[in-house]
């Protein structure tokens, strides 16, 4: 081949390359709702190994079937890398934008009634606005959560399954053997919505106002006083138990199915006391059907400055809170993980949103995906020390 014939291909292989990249890119983009379909197979149509060139010699393909150089090899690399990688990335950026395409389920692993319950349809009225498709609370109330957390881990990864969390999730990934998933590879985090601490509330028959009160009189009545949970390793559970081991006192734990089920038995003095969401159960204590005397957090809040923490109180040192989270299969494209964050964020910082949940001891704090990993893994830690100093199993 001639300098002049060379000279005349080189723009137009130039010129051909482009519009099969251009052409791809176009088609991957107009399939992309559906892509991929099956595997995926990147045909290379060279041997392994170094190319050592066309036997005719210069950057020509041949006639004879002969390899081009190696440096032209690469360059067809890095452009079919280019191109799988904008299809891929257009495919998911399309699939973003029209999600959801159908109702959204929010799993609740507990009984209704409680704060996870609470929390998840209020923030699922919310979330249908705006997101212009409906949002139902699914609750799968079982083994301290384990059987809606499993449902959301086994779902389709495509955002249209949440699983709304709380630190009992974490409590039960730390401290029971056997689980059916593994609490951080089979989960994406969204956002942790807000934390808070748990109210401390007794029975009026109970004859004590105040922390120290309470603690004189299971003192003086071993084994006479029950607590309640909404099952073995929640956050109720190890709250209350911490709070036995540190005041030196002797209650008795009974489980129930869900907060709804061990409030209701504390309204009927099956249990006399009981460490709990103050948003669920405001209406009880501010009309004095149950009586309020601490809460858990390390501070008083700015929306009770009357109310005193329990370490304050007469157990120094002593600290829990509970917090509720939005979790996704781990699988989940990450655009869609990144849509549900901004639009849960962006009803939690609304001034009605803050206002409610401020008022009822909420701290707001929609964090991100990456902030919210970094709790997870802290909070399992931290109760899985505690459950394993005070004896905690679950089966």
């Amino acid at each position: 081949m001639s300098f002049e014939e060379e000279t005349v291909k080189r723009p137009v292989r130039a010129v051909a390359t482009s519009m099969i990249a251009f052409a791809l890119v176009s088609i991957g983009t107009a399939f992309a709702q559906t892509y991929p379909t099956k595997p995926i197979r990147l045909i290379v149509p060279f041997a392994r190994g170094r190319c050592p060139g066309s036997r005719r010699g210069g950057f020509s393909w041949g006639g004879d079937g002969a390899r081009p150089p190696g440096l032209w090899r690469r360059v067809l690399r890095v452009i079919a890398r280019m191109v799988v990688a904008s299809t891929l990335l257009s495919a998911a950026t399309l699939f973003a934008q029209a999600f959801p395409t159908k109702p959204i389920r929010l799993i609740v692993p507990f009984a209704p009634g409680g704060g996870t319950d609470v929390t998840a349809r209020y923030m699922g009225t919310r979330l249908s606005e705006k997101l212009g498709q409906p949002v139902v609370v699914d609750n799968r109330p079982a083994a301290s959560g384990v059987v809606g957390a499993e449902l959301v881990a086994k779902a389709t990864p495509d955002g249209h399954t949440v699983l709304v969390v709380s630190v009992t999730f974490v409590i039960s990934a730390a401290l029971q053997k056997g689980l059916p998933y593994d609490g951080v590879k089979d989960f994406a985090p969204v956002t942790l919505l807000i934390s808070a601490p748990l109210g401390l509330l007794v029975h009026p028959s109970v004859p004590a106002k105040t922390v120290s009160e309470l603690i004189a009189h299971a003192k003086a009545n071993p084994g006479k006083l029950n607590y309640g949970s909404s099952g073995p390793g929640s956050i109720a559970h190890l709250s209350t138990a911490l709070l036995d081991s540190m005041a030196g006192i002797s209650m008795t734990h009974i489980p129930y199915k869900g907060v709804a089920a061990y409030t209701a038995a504390q309204l009927g003095n099956e249990i006399q006391v009981g460490l709990t969401n103050l948003f669920s159960t405001a209406s009880l204590w501010k009309n004095g059907r149950l009586r309020l005397i601490a809460h858990s957090g390390a501070k008083r809040m700015d929306a009770m400055p009357e109310l005193p923490t329990i370490s304050e109180s007469g157990v120094p040192g002593y600290e829990a809170t509970i917090w509720y989270g939005f979790m996704v299969p781990a699988k989940t494209p990450r655009p869609i993980v990144l849509k549900l964050h901004r639009e849960i964020v962006a009803i939690a910082h609304t001034p009605d949103a803050r206002q409610l949940f401020v008022s009822q001891g909420n701290e707001v704090v929609a964090n991100t995906p990456e902030d919210f990993a970094t709790v997870i893994r802290g909070e399992a830690a931290k109760w899985g020390d505690i459950g394993r100093r005070l004896g905690v199993t679950l089966d």
